[in-house]
């Protein structure tokens, strides 16, 4: 028996629509986590593909979050919208803010979307991708638990803090980026501890503040910021502006929020949309031509622009129609449906 299992793209959908669905979702919050899901396991994200079930339905099972939820947003100002999840899963608060989103930002240059009370388990690329899709550039960031060190540190004050950012491109895939300020994103971690494999050094340290790479050992202790001091830096940004800024939590807040549950951090996300035609002055055809010589030049000298590598999986899936997963994750999928 093989140690993987091959899904349809059209049966990897209806697998997450239905675990989601059979454990309190509703259908609009199963579908808005389920799209996510899907995007991210179609580009080979393994790390927030179908494992993250585990994640959404641990956490509804806490009892806090509601898979009943309505968001609800508000028009604050010109430039800045507010979207309170009221306790779901961010997503479906982002799906409805996001028109209204596009339309500031196109009206007026530039836009902020704060979305407040969520329960946040997911990619940031999927967001900003659809902003590249309206034609807008866009940046998103959220914090989570108070899982990584700061540099010098021995002990989790600050998130993974995730940071997105995609910038429009005509008839190509957009520039995007999003990684974790930490070294690995603990969902990198914990799939490392699935599958019994030792870290890279520089990733994590115990609870006794000592380097480490069982990954099991680094659950207990905290992560690392990449580059040292400049991400543990960004990280603390991401936390003022992901954090007191929108009157939100921030990591450490969050981490105390959930009273050592197994649940999504509770906290708040920001994006930041740029409509490159009015910043421009209307010049966006000359300036795109800019942007692309850039883009040219970096792949002329052999290197790789970021989800370069992501597109690649996602053309490929989709002609195969297919996905695999670890048959371990597929049965402890399996487990999680209900009657």
């Amino acid at each position: 028996m093989s140690d993987n299992v091959t899904l349809s793209l059209a049966s990897m959908r209806e697998l997450s629509e239905s675990i989601l669905m059979s454990n309190g979702f509703n259908q609009d919050h199963a579908q808005a986590i389920t799209d996510v899901i899907y995007a991210c396991q179609q580009d080979d994200c393994h790390s927030h593909g179908l494992y993250r079930l585990l994640m959404c339905v641990q956490s509804i099972q806490s009892g806090r979050v509601d898979g009943q939820a309505s968001p609800e947003v508000v028009d604050v100002a010109p430039s800045v919208v507010k979207a309170n999840a009221n306790s779901g899963i961010s997503l479906l608060a982002f799906n409805a803010a996001l028109p209204m989103l596009i339309e500031k930002t196109k009206q007026n240059g530039i836009a902020a979307l704060a979305i407040n009370n969520c329960y946040h388990f997911s990619a940031l690329w999927p967001e900003v991708e659809r902003l590249s899709e309206a034609g807008l550039a866009a940046i998103a960031m959220v914090p989570s638990h108070a899982w990584v060190a700061p540099a010098g540190g021995s002990r989790g004050t600050l998130g993974t803090n995730p940071f997105a950012f995609s910038w429009p491109r005509q008839g190509k895939h957009p520039f995007t980026f999003d990684f974790a300020t930490s070294e690995f994103a603990r969902g990198e971690i914990e799939l490392y501890r699935r599958a019994g494999k030792a870290l890279p050094e520089g990733v994590a340290i115990d609870a006794a503040g000592h380097p480490t790479t069982d990954a099991e050992a680094a659950m207990q202790g905290a992560m690392l910021t990449f580059g040292g001091y400049k991400g543990s830096a960004l990280s603390i940004m991401i936390e003022l502006l992901a954090g007191p800024l929108i009157d939100d939590l921030t990591s450490k807040e969050s981490m105390a929020f959930a009273q050592g549950k197994p649940e999504a951090p509770f906290h708040g996300e920001i994006l930041i949309a740029f409509n490159p035609d009015l910043l421009s002055g209307g010049h966006t055809e000359r300036n795109d031509e800019r942007a692309e010589r850039l883009f040219a030049d970096i792949v002329d000298q052999g290197a790789r622009l970021p989800s370069q590598r992501r597109y690649i999986a996602r053309e490929q899936n989709i002609q195969q129609d297919a996905v695999s997963i670890p048959r371990a994750l597929y049965e402890d999928i399996l487990a999680l449906r209900k009657a």
